[in-house]
């Protein structure tokens, strides 16, 4: 276990996006004459012990979500807009008490002085609530959660993309061939969709229906998983301009969003509605189940910041990519959803070519 003194940090919003910074790390290595000798075991125990439940956080949290995220997708597959607000607004007051202060002589409480200009905030609210929308709403167009755990693994590919395009970054052989491998996984995965068989012109005209909302969720997802890569470039480009302030990124992204969603009104209303309505099940446990996908995120999200910092990135990303694969292991099982061969050599590949990119990030890093 390699154990980083620095905290480094997450930012996304979904917990099948979580993209780990690298830094610099100061590491416990055994062969480095530098560090103590000495070192007990009750001196690690308490790095060990917090190592396992930050672990513990991440798959228990993680994978917690994203069952949350499925059930609500089955109970109305057009809440889209609702959970996305509910994320929003959640993230929004838990962060805000830490950027509010209050003057002497004052009882209204003014925001902390920022780090980064306004609108330097403003166009990444755009993108992140733009793809983040798209991402909620490719399930009510029969995207499986099956495909769309794959999907969101593939960002890989378009980072490396825009990474050679606008930051003119140059990646290893190794890393171009676990980008490679990723992309075949996920147009194996995509179009591993069973196909029905027609039996007269009706059953055609409805399976020509189907495979268009397909097309049209598939198409979301990838627009979805473009702005993500986007959106992580201009927060790069960010940090490395004003400093690592990551929790002012994440609180005014989420609070600026806020009021775009006067526009998306009877849609939430909707959601909202469907979830206190649901024949299936009572209102209260719908909104158990609301309450526990954005509780669940914030666990998700501390787990993932707390593991990153005490372990290497390289360990984090793996950590993620098995995460994924527990995620996408419990929504075959427990939702019984649609599983096949086609599917299951495109998962792998994607999670293969995930696990081998950060290995040879990791291998890139150490040759510099």
């Amino acid at each position: 276990m390699v154990v980083r003194r620095h905290n480094a940090s997450v930012q996304n919003n979904s917990p099948d996006d979580y993209t780990v910074s690298n830094g610099a790390s100061a590491k416990f290595n055994g062969n480095d004459p530098s560090l103590d000798r000495g070192f007990s075991m009750t001196q690690a125990a308490p790095i060990i012990i917090d190592y396992y439940f930050a672990l513990s956080l991440v798959m228990g949290g993680c994978c917690t979500n994203v069952w949350a995220y499925e059930q609500l997708l089955m109970l109305n597959p057009r809440i889209g807009s609702a959970l996305t607000f509910s994320q929003m607004l959640f993230i929004t007051l838990q962060s805000l008490p830490t950027f509010i202060e209050f003057q002497q002589g004052q009882f209204i409480p003014r925001l902390k002085p920022r780090h980064v200009p306004i609108h330097q905030w403003a166009f990444q609210v755009v993108v992140l609530l733009t793809g983040t929308l798209f991402n909620n709403w490719a399930f009510a167009y029969s995207v499986p959660l099956t495909l769309l755990i794959v999907f969101r693994s593939a960002g890989l590919a378009v980072s490396m993309l825009f990474g050679v395009v606008f930051l003119k970054k140059r990646y290893s052989t190794m890393q171009i061939t676990s980008v490679i491998t990723v992309t075949v996984g996920v147009v194996l995965a995509t179009l591993s969709r069973p196909k029905a068989t027609p039996t007269s012109s009706e059953s055609t005209a409805q399976t020509s229906e189907d495979m268009q909302k397909y097309l049209i969720g598939v198409t979301m997802l990838a627009t979805s998983l473009f702005l993500t890569a986007f959106l992580g470039m201009l927060q790069e480009k960010t940090y490395k301009k004003y400093g690592p302030c990551w929790k002012e990124g994440v609180f005014y992204t989420h609070f600026l969003s806020l009021p775009m969603f006067l526009l998306l009104i009877p849609d939430i209303k909707q959601g909202y509605t469907s979830l206190s309505k649901d024949p299936s099940s009572s209102a209260p446990l719908s909104f158990l189940i609301l309450g526990l996908n954005l509780i669940s995120q914030f666990i998700c999200v501390s787990g993932v910041n707390r593991l990153s910092s005490q372990v290497s990135s390289v360990s984090t990303n793996l950590v993620l990519t098995a995460r994924k694969a527990l995620s996408l292991c419990i929504s075959v099982w427990w939702f019984n959803n649609g599983w096949n061969a086609q599917l299951s050599i495109g998962a792998g590949m994607v999670f293969l070519g995930s696990a081998l990119f950060s290995m040879a990030s990791n291998v890139k890093a150490k040759k510099h």
